[in-house]
């Protein structure tokens, strides 16, 4: 049943091979704007063949951030820098699915790798 398509109201989805959602701090720029990492790295889980690709957690607000490089969905020029990506993944066959993500109280802290500081970010840094 693993390799079989699978119904779920009105989307189908060609397996049941999902890819769930990973905290991925890959916002370089601290803009929340999704760029090519994003693209070859969810695409290339759907070029594999998985059933369902789910973005990493992506802010609402830039303040709901768990760190100043997650993704984001806050504004139209975000909307519009996920479309190449998900008009990708449909291209290769799979499903795709953005994880809606706010922080609360725990937002606004150092990524774990590549970042120069550790705890919370302060607001002129972008926490």
């Amino acid at each position: 049943m693993l390799f079989e398509p699978i119904q779920m109201r009105s989307m189908s989805v060609r397996n049941r091979l999902w890819v769930a959602a990973m905290c991925q701090y890959s916002c370089l720029a601290e803009d929340g704007m999704p760029s090519d990492w994003h693209l070859v790295h969810l695409g290339s889980f759907a070029r594999g063949g998985a059933g369902l690709v789910v973005t990493e957690a992506t802010a609402v607000v830039p303040e709901g951030r768990i760190s100043p490089r997650d993704a984001g969905i806050w504004n139209d020029e975000q909307v519009a820098a996920w479309q190449p990506i998900t008009r990708f993944v449909k291209g290769q066959g799979a499903r795709i699915a953005l994880q809606l993500a706010h922080a609360g109280r725990k937002a606004s802290d150092s990524p774990p790798w590549g970042y120069d500081g550790t705890g919370t970010v302060p607001a002129d840094r972008g926490g």
